[in-house]
């Protein structure tokens, strides 16, 4: 195991030394599978780059999005670049320094890629979860919405996101117990807030088409929803569909992370914490996917940037 001397004065450091996963007994026999993830790792930071760059150019260019909506999908998608412009670059150097036996490289990287990873994924959680108290907002508070929910607001309510993450994940240079309670406590709020939301959204909706089929029988039958439900009811699919997408991808990862604490890190579960770790990380490539998929003035943006990219190309 690598020996941090730089830092052995650090409690915290030398203890996340002890459990570091830069071990030559854990490492070895599983070289095969390190290279397949170090590729991996690389075409998913290429795609997620490119694909939440492109989202960024279309939601510049999108103009019908209500601009507090817009700028929470934006921060998802700068949160999603910089997993792929800074924690998966991070991950294939730990990679890459296990498959060389550079251990002193190794430590550092899987200590940046700890503190980098754990960042983002906090700031993904806490936009979610704002997105699912907008979406409710905008049922509740009809008219009233767009004076309530304004875009300084929401600006600020994500740089205290972005500051409550950092500050988090910090405290385990000062103590691992206390981010420990720090992530548990985070990671509830958020799920737990987005859950509430959701179900608030789906009670008012169910409840208020019951209202209409119980006044206008015939009419609901034979007639389309209105506009302005059909597109909130597809606003809230996009949100839903993203946050269940991260739950999946975080979810074998969280179970991986809490059965090392229990047992240890034995090969078979170096082996699965690794692969899941990846799988956390393909999210920022999956998310571009759904919001062209879900939203559709995000889709046709991203059609009216390629044309124009396309054009612009040399012939």
């Amino acid at each position: 195991m690598v020996q941090a001397t730089n830092f052995a004065e650090n409690k915290s450091l030398e203890k996340f030394n002890r459990e570091s996963r830069c071990m030559a007994e854990l490492t070895g026999e599983v070289k095969h599978e390190l290279i397949f993830l170090l590729v991996v790792n690389i075409s998913v930071s290429i795609t997620a780059f490119l694909g939440n760059t492109l989202i960024l150019v279309a939601l510049q260019k999108e103009s019908s999005l209500h601009p507090p909506s817009k700028l929470l999908y934006r921060n998802l998608a700068i949160t999603d670049l910089c997993v792929g412009v800074i924690a998966e670059p991070v991950y294939v150097a730990y990679f890459m320094s296990v498959l060389s036996d550079k251990w002193d490289i190794c430590f550092y990287a899987n200590l940046l890629s700890f503190f980098t990873c754990y960042v983002f994924s906090a700031v993904s959680l806490f936009t979610l979860a704002v997105i699912s108290v907008d979406r409710l907002l905008a049922l509740l508070l009809g008219l009233r919405y767009r004076q309530v929910v304004t875009l300084k607001r929401t600006l600020v309510t994500l740089i205290v996101g972005w500051i409550l993450s950092i500050v988090g994940i910090l405290t385990y240079l000062w103590d691992p117990n206390v981010t420990s309670w720090c992530i548990k406590l985070g990671l509830s709020v958020c799920l737990v807030t987005s859950f509430v939301c959701y179900v608030k959204i789906f009670v008012i909706l169910r409840h208020n088409q019951i209202q209409v089929l119980d006044h206008f029988p015939q009419r609901q039958q034979n007639q389309p929803v209105p506009l302005n439900i059909a597109r909130y009811r597809k606003a809230v699919s996009a949100a839903l569909w993203v946050q269940m997408t991260l739950v999946v991808s975080y979810l074998p990862f969280l179970i991986t992370e809490a059965l090392k604490h229990q047992r240890g890190m034995p090969l078979s579960l170096y082996h699965a914490r690794e692969f899941t770790g990846t799988l956390v990380l393909l999210n920022s490539s999956l998310n571009p996917l759904l919001y062209c998929w879900k939203i559709r003035e995000v889709r046709q943006a991203v059609k009216d940037t390629m044309r124009e990219l396309l054009c612009s190309l040399p012939n």
